[in-house]
């Protein structure tokens, strides 16, 4: 794992991705396709209102949430609606876009018609992460049911997440997809995270679900 500083957000959005614009362009000159999951959130937006200019042949990249909440995709809270309105936009509008929810299904009925979808794109070339203060990466919660399996190096590629603190049902990428892939960023801001991401590396994944992707991460920081 490599800990990369930056003296301000800005800097840190502005090199990440110029830094995921070189990984798709490399990737792009060895695959006909290559394939990105990143997250929703606040913290992803600024990166991705740059990335989308980036001169790259964007219809030959897939996209996908790294996690999805069963919403609406025109939903505040929707990952889908993020990416949509700060990625998929200028340039990337071009890419073609993976979701991870299906309107008016339960998500454990189409698990195996979004994993269909996922599987031809396996490895993924590009990860972007995110982490919470409880150490959560994706939809993988610390004690939330299903998660030793979710974190099983031999784990469907996806997995419901349902949890008391979370107002709706999730679907998210399980630890192998997230951990296989090519190229791992996790990005961090303030120093309340910063700390979690310390006190992750000294625990096991059951307790901090960060630490089963944390090998070869390289880790992007701004207070």
């Amino acid at each position: 794992m490599k800990i990369q500083e930056y003296a301000d957000r800005d800097m840190l959005a502005i090199d990440v991705a110029n830094v995921l614009a070189g990984e798709l362009e490399s990737a792009l000159l060895h695959h006909d396709m290559v394939s990105m999951a990143v997250p929703g959130g606040t913290t992803p937006g600024p990166i991705f209102d740059v990335l989308c200019a980036a001169n790259l042949e964007w219809d030959r990249v897939h996209v996908l949430p790294t996690d999805e909440r069963c919403v609406p995709g025109d939903h505040e809270r929707s990952n889908e609606r993020l990416i949509r309105e700060r990625l998929l936009t200028n340039r990337a509008s071009a890419a073609k876009y993976i979701p991870l929810y299906v309107p008016g299904k339960e998500p454990e009925d189409v698990l195996p018609e979004l994993e269909s979808l996922i599987t031809p794109i396996r490895p993924l070339s590009v990860v972007v992460l995110g982490m919470g203060e409880d150490m959560h990466t994706a939809s993988l919660f610390p004690g939330m049911e299903g998660l030793e399996a979710a974190l099983d190096s031999h784990a469907r590629p996806l997995a419901v997440a349902r949890t008391e603190v979370q107002p709706e049902p999730r679907i998210t990428l399980t630890a192998p997809v997230l951990d296989g892939a090519l190229s791992k960023h996790l990005i961090i801001l303030g120093t309340a995270k910063r700390d979690a991401l310390e006190r992750a590396m000294s625990l096991p994944p059951e307790e901090a679900p960060i630490a089963a992707v944390l090998g070869g991460m390289t880790v992007h920081w701004a207070e």
